[in-house]
C-alpha cells in the first residue's frame, strides 16, 4: 500500500524528489481515444509549473507528461524560504491564495489586539512550511489542471 508523501519526504536528507501523479477514473491527460487530442494540456502543466516556481521555494528540475500521468523532479529550497521576510512570505502566498486583512496592519506595526498579532505570527510560521511543501505544490498543480480538464470535458 502506498505511503502518503508527508511520511516519505525528509528534507534534512535530500532536497531532490521525484513526484508522480496519475489521472483518476482511467481518464486521459494528454492523448485521448476516439480521435480526441488533449496535447494542449501539456502547455497547461508547463504554465502552471512556471507560476508555482515563482510562488514556492521549489524548483522544477525536469518533468515528463505522459498519456494519463506525469512525473516531475523537484528541488526544495528550505534555506531560501527561511530567509524570506514577513512581507515576502505574504507576497509569495498571495500569488494563489487570499491573504487575511491582518497583513497590512501587521507589517506596519499597527495591530493592537494581542489575538490579531498572534494570528499574523502564526501565519508567518505556517506559510513558509507550506511554501516548501511538495504536497501543497502538487495540490496547487493538480487542482488547477483538474478544473481546466473537467471544464473542457463537459
Amino acid at each position: 500500500m502506498p505511503k502518503p508523501r508527508y511520511t516519505q519526504i525528509a528534507l534534512s536528507e535530500t532536497p531532490l524528489y521525484h513526484l508522480a501523479y496519475r489521472c483518476l477514473r482511467r481518464s486521459f491527460l494528454c492523448n485521448g481515444i476516439d480521435g480526441f487530442n488533449f496535447r494542449h494540456r501539456r502547455e497547461w502543466i508547463a504554465e502552471r509549473f512556471r507560476l508555482l516556481t515563482t510562488m514556492f521555494a521549489i524548483d522544477v528540475a525536469s518533468y515528463a507528461v505522459m498519456m494519463n500521468h506525469y512525473h516531475v523532479l523537484v528541488r526544495v529550497h528550505v534555506e531560501k524560504a527561511a530567509m524570506w521576510s514577513a512581507d515576502e512570505i505574504f507576497g509569495h502566498w498571495s500569488i494563489l491564495f487570499q491573504v487575511p486583512d491582518l497583513k497590512k496592519p501587521f507589517l506596519a506595526d499597527h495591530l493592537i489586539e494581542l489575538e490579531d498579532i498572534q494570528a499574523a505570527e502564526k501565519m508567518i510560521e505556517i506559510y513558509p512550511e507550506r511554501l516548501t511543501s511538495t504536497p501543497w505544490f502538487m495540490r496547487c498543480l493538480n487542482e488547477h489542471i483538474a478544473r481546466l480538464a473537467n471544464f473542457e470535458d463537459i
